[in-house]
């Protein structure tokens, strides 16, 4: 549905030089998919998305809707953003003050270059409405709305207009903690039913993680990695993106030899059974993730690969899990367990890690400065 491909986006900034923004940005977006830009500030993401949006114009590259150019610069060709039919929200609502709900939803279809009479118009807004459930609220001041009620608010303004292509800039970052994980699954929930292509941009792993059918991951202007979200969480490509999605613990480590579906290797906490994706030779210094949630913890000894003997030197109870600094040697672990595991700090305590959960990774050092 959505072509990306070999985008470069390029500008001065305050000083004159010139920001590399957008680096040989290349994706597809199949058709009533959700596909998350995410990184962190000025990697790239926004400005990718106000590409396709015709408000940044790359320097080169193609996108393409539907298999129609609305941007190449081979072909010399630039369709104006009012005339590519897409729909936007940005981190900011717009919300027109004056105007009540009903009116700030129809106030695109009124304005637009095509006249609409005012019963197409009604039954148009009043669909879009009821799809956000704000059909109740139609004739209320849209000041008088709640944080999320605007969000849902500025999304029917987006959708009144029917878009080929949705496209969100961090849509949420506005609302507390609380009404923004609520809004998630309102969001998903909307996207799923009404089937939008959607391209969504945000800084936050907990929202891409929760929200997408695939994610690319951005870095001082390269996507590094894109994959589902398990795909992303489970097998990061490279230090960069294991680093930035969820927590992890690093642990030095050098090839031993190979081993069923991955390699034998000695690391900084002793020696382990790891799986990997990349091929190694022996003697070649890796870097081993694993997350802090696939370290299981015990109070005695027990039986399989990867069990390691540490000391407890920290904890912090964190309602629905329990986490705990663990000391091997000179290095610390991070393990994430479940607060029944009652093991006092002091003690001795045994870490057991699935081989299949010790990822080998490479250390991609050009991503560094954006982490």
């Amino acid at each position: 549905m959505l072509s990306v491909s070999g985008l470069y986006t390029e500008y001065p900034n305050e000083k004159g030089e010139i920001v590399r923004a957008t680096q040989n940005v290349s994706f597809e977006v199949p058709e009533g998919k959700l596909f998350t830009l995410l990184g962190p500030s000025g990697c790239g993401k926004t400005t990718t998305l106000r590409s396709i949006a015709g408000l940044e114009r790359p320097r080169a590259g193609t996108i393409a809707v539907d298999g129609v150019s609305v941007y190449s610069s081979e072909r010399g060709v630039f369709i104006a953003p009012n005339k590519r039919n897409f729909g936007m929200v940005f981190q900011s609502y717009a919300i027109w003050p004056h105007m009540n709900v009903f009116k700030n939803a129809a106030f695109p279809l009124e304005v637009g270059s095509r006249k609409r009479g005012k019963k197409e118009i009604e039954e148009k807004v009043m669909r879009v409405l009821t799809a956000v459930g704000l059909d109740q609220v139609a004739e209320r001041e849209a000041t008088k709305l709640s944080g999320g009620q605007q969000q849902r608010l500025a999304l029917a303004r987006a959708l009144v207009m029917e878009p080929k292509l949705l496209l969100l800039d961090e849509p949420l970052s506005n609302l507390d903690a609380k009404l923004r994980e609520r809004m998630r699954f309102e969001l998903k929930r909307m996207q799923r039913e009404l089937g939008l292509t959607t391209v969504y941009v945000t800084h936050d792993q907990s929202e891409a993680l929760a929200l997408s059918h695939e994610i690319a991951v951005m870095s001082v202007g390269h996507i590094v990695q894109i994959g589902s979200p398990r795909d992303i969480y489970e097998r990061p490509r490279n230090k960069f993106v294991a680093d930035f999605v969820g927590l992890t613990n690093f642990l030095d480590a050098t090839v031993e030899g190979p081993d069923a579906d991955g390699y034998r290797v000695n690391s900084s906490i002793g020696a382990l059974r790891v799986t990997s994706f990349d091929q190694f030779a022996k003697g070649e210094a890796v870097l081993i993730s694993v997350r802090p949630e696939d370290i299981e913890l015990y109070e005695k000894r027990p039986e399989g690969l990867n069990v390691i003997e540490g000391t407890v030197d920290f904890k912090v109870f964190l309602g629905e899990v329990l986490d705990y600094q663990i000391k091997i040697g000179d290095r610390q672990v991070l393990a994430r367990v479940h607060p029944s595991f009652k093991t006092s700090v002091g003690d001795t305590v045994y870490l057991r890690m699935d081989p299949e959960k010790c990822i080998t990774i490479q250390d991609n050092t050009q991503y560094r400065k954006a982490a």
